[in-house]
C-alpha cells in the first residue's frame, strides 16, 4: 500500500463561525490530526509549563501571549507530529505566526469561514447555559421551556461574559483587525479558500467536495 502524502491544512474564522463543527468533520472525514491552540494553550496552563506559566501571566493582565511565546508552544508541538497529516485550528493570528509557521512547515491549504458577523451575533448572543450542568440553549433553535429558565431543574440560566452583545460586538472586531492580514498574506501566497455563508451545514458540503480533490475520504473507506 503506497504512503499517503502528507497534507497540512489550517482553519480559520471569527468565534462563533463554526470552525469546531467543521474541523471535527474535517478531522473525522479525512483522518487528520487537529491540533487547536487554545486547547493546548489551556493544557499547558493547567499543568504549570514553563510556556503555560508565562502564557497565563499574560492573559491575566488581558493581553494577547505574545507571537514569541504562542508560536514556541505550537511549533513544539507540530515538531511531535512530524509523521502526520493535520489540521491547526486557532494559530496563526498574526503575520509573524504565519511567516514563523511557514518556515517550519509547508502548509498545503488555509480553510477560511466567512460567516456574516451579524449572523454570528445573533447566533452567540442567542446563547444561555445552565452554570451547574453546563447544558447549552440557544433561544433561536433550541430554547429552554421557560425564557430563561433550565428546563431539568429551573434554576436560572445565565448568559456567558463572552456572549453579551458588547464582548460579541468587541471580539469580532479584534478578529478582524488581527486577521485580515493573515488572510491576504495566504491569499498572496496562492493557498487561501474561502467558503462563505451563514449555516455550518451548508458550508461543509463545499469544504467537503473541495477537500475531497487533495485527499482519500477515509470515512467512505
Amino acid at each position: 500500500m503506497a504512503a499517503r502524502l502528507l497534507f497540512r491544512a489550517v482553519i480559520m474564522g471569527p468565534p462563533g463561525s463554526g470552525k469546531g463543527t467543521i474541523s471535527d468533520r474535517i478531522v473525522k472525514t479525512f483522518a487528520l490530526q487537529h491540533l487547536s491552540s487554545g486547547d493546548l494553550l489551556r493544557l499547558n496552563i493547567q499543568k504549570k509549563t514553563e510556556i503555560g506559566i508565562v502564557a497565563k501571566s499574560y492573559i491575566d493582565q488581558g493581553q494577547l501571549v505574545p507571537d514569541d511565546v504562542i508560536t514556541k508552544l505550537i511549533l513544539q508541538e507540530l515538531n511531535s507530529m512530524r509523521t502526520n497529516s493535520w489540521l491547526l485550528d486557532g494559530f496563526p493570528r498574526t503575520v509573524p505566526q504565519a511567516k514563523a509557521l511557514d518556515d517550519a512547515h509547508q502548509i498545503n491549504s488555509v480553510i477560511d469561514l466567512n460567516v456574516p458577523f451579524e449572523t454570528i451575533r445573533q447566533r452567540l448572543t442567542a446563547r444561555w447555559i445552565h452554570p451547574g450542568s453546563g447544558r447549552v440553549y440557544n433561544t433561536e433553535f433550541n430554547p429552554p421551556k421557560v425564557l430563561g429558565i433550565d428546563d431539568i431543574t429551573g434554576e436560572p440560566l445565565i448568559q456567558r461574559e463572552d456572549d453579551q452583545p458588547e464582548t460579541v460586538t468587541k471580539r469580532l472586531k479584534g478578529y478582524e483587525a488581527l486577521t485580515r492580514p493573515v488572510l491576504e498574506y495566504y491569499r498572496n501566497k496562492g493557498v487561501l479558500e474561502t467558503f462563505s455563508g451563514t449555516e455550518t451545514n451548508k458550508i461543509w458540503p463545499h469544504v467537503h467536495a473541495f477537500l475531497r480533490t487533495k485527499l482519500p475520504d477515509v470515512s467512505q473507506e
